[in-house]
């Protein structure tokens, strides 16, 4: 590679996670490319600069809240590449961009990490939990319906920081691949958060969000970078997050939807499972199937999740 060539510039996101994943991408297109130039820019986006702005609200504004700015960065040519974590990319693409990349996926568990130990079982009645997510709240509260569910915003620093330090939170929860990328240790049960010990659990139970643990690799289409970004792309983690996107998009919705999904791919076939909660009060659903392409487990899963609420709404 040609070190006097125009360098790459790289978009993300100013977040410690962010600049992790876009290091990430960086270092293995260097091991790959020595001599390429690549410079990180950081954009700011919506969900970034508006911290009061709900996360777990179906808002027009809200969709792409972590990713429109960094799109639209791609399309005018301020940048030539974004890194994003999967799970946060609306499932359509824009005209012109195309997810070159999307690397080998990390564990995609759930974590409860709270003041107390002993895990969800030990969390004191009515103690709060801080999430965002609707799919991680409602799956939690089926679980333990004594616990006060409450909105959290903040990257994962500040998060930790406001169970830890600020008394208002019991527990958050978080992607065990977003600690990890982050350096935390997470063999022992403990961390420890400004100076005071905080405990962490597993959620093995609780599927995770299409796409979590991947992260994706954005550029436009015809660029040269899609071809540099070849390296980078797994296709096995492709499969298997297209097809929780799929089921995703087949129930025609964003992030707010309460959706946990996962596959996973041996022998040709891919497994897809996923639960769905409807509305809050509503029953919680789930399907899998297994096909031997994306789209056709995705569609399975997705018709037989809408058949099943279709039932439900009828008999109530």
């Amino acid at each position: 590679m040609n070190a006097s060539a125009k360098p790459l510039i790289l978009g993300t996101r100013g977040s410690a996670l962010a600049l992790a994943q876009s290091n990430m991408v960086r270092d293995v297109l260097l091991a790959v490319y020595p001599g390429l130039l690549i410079e990180l820019k950081i954009i700011t986006t919506t969900g970034d600069a508006r911290t009061a702005m709900p996360l777990h609200e179906p808002t027009a504004e809200g969709a792409g809240l972590f990713t429109k700015q960094l799109e639209e960065a791609l399309l005018s040519g301020e940048i030539d590449l974004a890194v994003h974590s999967l799970k946060d990319l609306p499932v359509e693409t824009p005209a012109g961009l195309i997810l070159a990349a999307i690397l080998p996926r990390a564990p995609v568990d759930d974590l409860l990490i709270s003041r107390h130990a002993g895990g969800l079982e030990k969390l004191p009645a009515g103690a709060v939990v801080g999430t965002s997510s609707p799919r991680r709240a409602l799956l939690l509260q089926r679980r333990r319906p004594d616990l006060k569910l409450v909105p959290i915003r903040g990257n994962v620093p500040t998060r930790l920081s406001k169970v830890a330090s600020s008394g208002d939170y019991d527990a958050t929860l978080l992607a065990a691949a977003g600690m990890r990328r982050l350096g935390h240790d997470l063999s022992t049960g403990v961390l420890e958060v400004d100076g005071l010990p905080l405990s962490f659990e597993t959620l093995g139970w609780m599927l995770p969000a299409p796409g979590q643990g991947a992260i994706a690799v954005e550029t436009r289409l015809g660029d040269r970078s899609v071809e540099l970004l070849r390296s980078l792309h797994h296709d096995v983690t492709a499969r298997c997050v297209d097809a929780e996107r799929l089921v995703l998009k087949h129930l025609g919705g964003g992030c707010h939807l309460a959706l946990g999904a996962l596959a996973t791919e041996a022998h040709g076939s891919i497994s897809l499972q996923a639960v769905f909660i409807p509305t809050p009060d509503g029953l919680t659903l789930s399907a899998e199937a297994s096909a031997s392409t994306s789209a056709e487990a995705a569609r399975l899963v997705a018709d037989q999740l809408l058949a099943d609420q279709l039932s439900s709404q009828a008999s109530r």
